[in-house]
């Protein structure tokens, strides 16, 4: 990803950890310069545990894949003091227990068709049978490292690299919702209507995003993804119950969790 912090930030390398300002109330904490569970897990703790603090002068929190932006209120809390206690929090992540349990939601797909549109697109670069890839994509445990793009768009982890496919040369002016997309070596899911350039290869009828909503978004950074396939006539069938419809939800170990991690 080449992620790299300002010449004007401060560092620690025994953490791996780097701080630059962004204007006069933000600073980016960056973790690392790679996509890994670990890193992200890091992420996660620091986000949870400033979270948790009711007079740390927070104003608001954007993690990604491997940084975390962070808006504070300079008049409760400075660049530096905010830097050492980002510090001190990944510290004590770092050094953590790394047997959490871990929260997988189900997301019913139908693969394929009209639904999957380019999955003979991903076939024809993979080698695989069509089978192959549904059998492939949906046997893993997907890890939601952020929500982006969109609102609810979710960047997820751990496909395996024989499904990687490169992105449409000529992007799409409307991409349905709930459409599952491959796009390199990543996979994802539109929670809305959206113009886009991923590989379609199949579609949830749930609903990932609702604006109406106190708590918006189906998926959380941290959640694991579970691919599940299901028929057309399933994807009608829990289509029609819209909101009735009751999500899979399973909490495990993450040694548990299906595929390589």
């Amino acid at each position: 990803m080449g992620i790299q912090a300002s010449s004007g930030g401060t560092s620690d390398m025994t953490t791996a950890l780097t701080f630059a300002p962004v204007g006069d109330c933000a600073l980016s904490a960056v973790f690392g310069d790679t996509i890994s569970p670990d890193i992200n897990k890091r992420i996660r703790h620091v986000v949870t545990a400033l979270s948790e603090e009711t007079a740390s002068g927070i104003v608001e929190m954007v993690p990604t894949y491997a940084s975390l932006l962070v808006v504070y209120d300079p008049l409760i809390v400075s660049y530096e003091e905010l830097c050492h206690h980002i510090r001190c929090i990944a510290a004590d992540a770092k050094s953590g227990e790394t047997s959490d349990t871990v929260r997988i939601v189900e997301i019913p797909t139908v693969y394929g068709g009209e639904y999957g549109m380019d999955i003979e697109n991903v076939c024809n670069h993979t080698g695989l049978s069509e089978s192959e890839v549904v059998a492939m994509h949906s046997g893993t445990d997907y890890l939601v490292y952020m929500l982006g793009f969109i609102p609810g768009f979710t960047y997820l982890g751990g496909m395996n690299q024989a499904l990687a496919t490169p992105r449409l040369s000529t992007p799409r002016t409307l991409i349905p919702a709930g459409s599952v997309g491959i796009a390199g070596a990543q996979t994802g899911i539109y929670p809305s209507e959206s113009p886009g350039g991923w590989q379609i290869i199949g579609r949830t009828p749930l609903t990932l995003y609702d604006g109406s909503k106190e708590q918006p978004t189906l998926l959380s950074a941290g959640d694991y993804v579970r691919y599940v396939p299901i028929t057309e006539e399933e994807y009608q069938r829990v289509a029609a119950l819209g909101s009735d419809y009751t999500v899979t939800v399973h909490e495990v170990k993450e040694s548990e969790l299906n595929g390589n991690r």
